[in-house]
C-alpha cells in the first residue's frame, strides 16, 4: 500500500482540499501534494497530524477494513510492574553477594565493628 494514494482517498471521501488539510495540520500544501504523490515519505508525527485533520484513528491509514483489525495473539507480555519488581529483585541480589564477597574479605575483628554498629542503627 503506498500511503500517499490512501491519504488522497480518505481526503477526497471526507470531501476535502489540500488547502483544508493544510489549514487543519500547519503542513505546507506542496508537501501535502508531495505526500499523496509518493515523492515524499511522512514521519509518524506527520501521518499522527494527518489523521487527527482527517478525523479518523492512525491506524486507518494502513488498514481499509470498517472495523479495527484483530489483534494478534502475542505471547504473555509482563507487566510494568512486574519488570521492575524483577529489576529490584535482581539489584538486591547483587547487592548482598557483594556484600557478602565483601564481608569475606574482612578480618574478624572488622566483622565483629561492622556488626557492633549495624545493631546500634537497627536499634535507633
Amino acid at each position: 500500500m503506498v500511503i500517499g494514494l490512501r491519504l488522497r482517498k480518505l481526503r477526497e471521501e471526507k470531501d476535502l482540499s489540500q488547502g483544508d488539510i493544510e489549514k487543519r495540520t500547519g503542513l505546507l500544501r506542496c508537501y501535502i501534494s508531495r505526500v499523496e504523490n509518493g515523492h515524499t515519505v511522512p514521519s509518524l508525527e506527520t501521518l499522527e497530524r494527518l489523521a487527527a485533520a482527517l478525523e479518523i484513528p492512525l491506524y486507518t491509514l494502513f488498514y481499509e477494513g470498517d472495523q479495527p483489525p484483530e489483534l494478534p495473539n502475542l505471547t504473555h507480555r509482563r507487566t510494568t510492574n512486574e519488570l521492575a519488581a524483577e529489576y529490584a529483585a535482581d539489584k538486591d541480589t547483587r547487592f548482598f553477594q557483594k556484600v557478602k564477597r565483601l564481608l569475606s574479605q574482612i578480618n574478624d575483628r572488622d566483622r565483629r565493628l561492622l556488626l557492633y554498629m549495624a545493631q546500634k542503627l537497627a536499634s535507633r
